[in-house]
């Protein structure tokens, strides 16, 4: 079976996937882990701060956070809100896309404080857009 990948169904994917990676902010931003971890697919790989992490269920990874509360550390650290500054992709397939990010994240005057990168894998399992690796340098 040949399958022929058109612009149109490059397109296609990538609304959807900057669809997924606005919900992602904005539950971020609501803190609302619920909402979060919806936006990603299980198991869940994260490369962060010289560390391998893997959580295989939702539960897991909304547990993980929650002890200690991942929010309440970002805020003692200053932090309120993040935003995207860019999403570039890299990789666009039917299954998968590769998606290189620039994040920063903002004090409550809307003042920036940390900027960081990250590659996210994005895949797409049942028919479900998810967040399913990043590899970011972020702490």
């Amino acid at each position: 079976m040949l399958i022929v990948f058109t612009f149109d169904m490059s397109k296609e994917i990538k609304d959807q996937v900057e669809q997924l990676l606005d919900n992602w902010m904005e539950a971020f931003n609501n803190k609302d882990m619920e909402g979060w971890s919806n936006t990603h697919n299980f198991p869940h790989v994260r490369i962060a701060g010289g560390q391998v992490s893997l959580w295989e269920t939702k539960d897991d990874y909304i547990s993980h956070f929650s002890k200690p509360d991942m929010f309440e550390s970002l805020e003692a650290a200053g932090w309120h809100h993040s935003k995207w500054v860019s999403r570039d992709f890299d990789l666009i397939s039917e299954e998968k896309v590769h998606v290189s990010v620039v994040f920063q994240r903002y004090d409550k005057e809307n003042k920036p404080h940390s900027k960081y990168e990250a590659l996210y894998v994005v895949t797409k399992i049942n028919s479900n857009w998810g967040v399913q690796v990043r590899s970011s340098l972020a702490p």
